[in-house]
């Protein structure tokens, strides 16, 4: 097991590696002038080569990319040109409510394609009309499904708020007001960010859930038809014993590995989700960054979303190893 965890430590630094060389070399390349947007669209041509020399613009190439790869290393990612300030600091105000919305949506994910793939395997009355139902909203792109969510939930049955991520101020210290309040004991403030995040979590996780469900429900399908399965039953098992004890586990590891990508793609798919719902994520802060050439906050951005997306596919490789030791061993 320790080889395998270190086979695949060592292989997600490769990645964020090459990830950090490829955002680098992309700002480069890129159309714009991060010194003309810098000073300002307006500023003299000597004030614009003054930027470039102050932000190192004027240093070799690889010389560049080890001053950003050891700023990256110490936390720094640079000063925004957008909003003046350093882009871990913007990253530490905008990051946590896009890490609570994206975990209350996968937990959504999870219930719905557990309800999906065991509806399906156990034949449950009203669940073909369910999976159907899930199945239609899924071909629907995310902005399409905002749209229509805060007209029905909000325009007419006036039962969900449809923007920001509540009405009152966040005590600290997570930043992600679910959290902080419920540590604090505050319930109407519990239960008004819980309104404001139920509407875009269930959009975002819509699309995941099916693509989880699915792949759970075959694996499902392919272990109950395994040897052991039936002896379990001719023990006299009922069909949830079975399923609990001898199903479940040994065909978790495809849904999982699945869940991990959902999981990553919904960090990636919230920018639109976010903008509709004008929630204070990093979703926001990116689309407000790219008009402007904020290379900085972009990179930042992209840094931290392609991190998330290798840590969680590092820890999928590690569930799956746990649920399945032969894993660790192929």
């Amino acid at each position: 097991m320790l080889s395998f965890l270190a086979r695949r430590v060592a292989a997600a630094a490769g990645i964020l590696l090459v990830l950090t060389f490829v955002i680098f070399w992309l700002g480069q390349i890129a159309p714009g002038d991060p010194a003309r947007a810098y000073v300002g669209a307006n500023a003299s041509p000597e004030a614009v080569a003054a930027a470039r020399q102050q932000l190192g613009m004027n240093d070799p190439f690889l010389t560049q990319y080890l001053h950003f790869l050891g700023g990256l290393l110490t936390g720094d990612f640079g000063q925004s040109l957008r909003t003046r300030q350093p882009v871990a600091a913007d990253l530490g105000v905008y990051v946590p409510a896009t890490v609570q919305l994206v975990l209350v949506a996968f937990v959504i994910a999870l219930v719905l394609a557990a309800l999906y793939a065991i509806s399906s395997v156990r034949g449950w009355l009203g669940g073909t009309v369910g999976r159907s139902a899930l199945l239609l909203l899924a071909t629907a792109p995310p902005f399409l499904l905002a749209i229509v969510g805060i007209i029905v939930f909000f325009g007419q049955l006036h039962w969900l708020p449809a923007r920001g991520a509540g009405d009152y101020e966040d005590p600290g210290p997570t930043g992600m007001l679910l959290v902080d309040t419920a540590l604090h004991g505050q319930v109407d403030a519990f239960l008004d960010a819980l309104a404001h995040v139920v509407l875009p979590a269930t959009v975002l996780a819509i699309a995941p859930a099916v693509a989880i469900g699915r792949i759970l429900r075959s694996s499902l399908e392919g272990v109950l038809h395994i040897d052991y399965v039936r002896t379990a039953r001719s023990k006299g098992l009922t069909e949830g014993q079975v399923l609990r004890r001898h199903v479940v586990r040994n065909a978790i590891g495809p849904g999982l590995s699945m869940a991990g990508l959902q999981l990553g793609f919904m960090f990636a798919g919230v920018v639109v989700v976010e903008q509709v719902f004008s929630w204070p994520g990093i979703g926001n802060y990116l689309a407000a960054s790219i008009p402007v050439d904020d290379f900085p906050a972009i990179a930042g951005v992209t840094l931290v979303l392609g991190t998330i997306y290798v840590l969680t596919t590092l820890v999928v490789d590690l569930l799956q190893a746990v649920a399945d030791p032969r894993v660790a061993t192929g």
